[in-house]
């Protein structure tokens, strides 16, 4: 599936203050979905936010959202964060024991369901339930705290993921979430990702939102052969 590269924001690293109005800059720039990262202290170390973040930002866009469960027991919590807006769910499998039931709960709340790969987490985990998913979800830095490195040795998951899924289920999205910055993503690009997550390379004191979504926007562009940008 390699016809356009979606762009997720984060809004993990958007100034809370200003919460809808970072949400509309990067509506206006031509983000595709907004990435919302929930975590429960607990799968990982931070508290984040829950379903009232999320149907917050329903209030002042029309995008996609895509909501980032890192959290244990995620099938407890699903329906409240279908009801709060979200489009999009995906859940851990090192947190979800029972993989399938939730994935199919998710879809039954008229979501795409996700499953999410830590760094350390085999391919091989997700076999079974591959066919089933929307969106695979892989981790390019350990799940927590935004702003960290890019951890290299994942590219080679991205290009075995790829494969995977062209393989068995094209029309799932391969989305990479850590570290991914106007440095960093002509690689994940070039590796099978189509949807790019970015936290601190979007919301920043460097440059305004606009700008910052425009240079991943190019770098990530750059990577595609001639014929994915018709």
């Amino acid at each position: 599936m390699r016809d356009g590269i979606k762009i997720a924001p984060s809004i993990l690293s958007a100034d809370f203050a200003r919460l809808g109005a970072q949400v509309r800059e990067a509506v206006d720039a031509g983000a595709d979905w907004i990435h919302i990262d929930v975590m429960d202290g607990h799968f990982v170390p931070p508290i984040t936010m829950g379903p009232l973040v999320v149907e917050a930002v329903r209030r002042v866009t029309d995008l996609p959202l895509d909501v980032h469960l890192m959290i244990e027991r995620p099938e407890q919590h699903v329906e409240a964060f279908a009801r709060a807006g979200a489009d999009s769910m995906t859940v851990h499998v090192e947190a979800a024991p029972h993989l399938h039931r939730v994935v199919h709960q998710i879809r039954s709340l008229g979501c795409r369901a996700g499953v999410g790969l830590n760094p350390a987490t085999p391919l091989t985990a997700v076999d079974e339930i591959l066919p089933d998913l929307d969106l695979l979800l892989i981790m390019s830095v350990n799940p927590g705290w935004g702003g960290q490195p890019f951890i290299e040795a994942t590219l080679e998951k991205f290009r075995r993921a790829r494969r995977l899924l062209d393989e068995r289920n094209p029309s799932c999205e391969l989305e990479a979430d850590g570290g991914v910055s106007p440095e960093t993503a002509a690689r994940v690009v070039e590796a099978g990702a189509t949807v790019l997550v970015a936290g601190s390379a979007v919301f920043n004191d460097r440059a305004p939102v606009g700008a910052c979504l425009a240079a991943l926007r190019s770098a990530a562009a750059a990577a595609l052969p001639a014929e994915g940008l018709a």
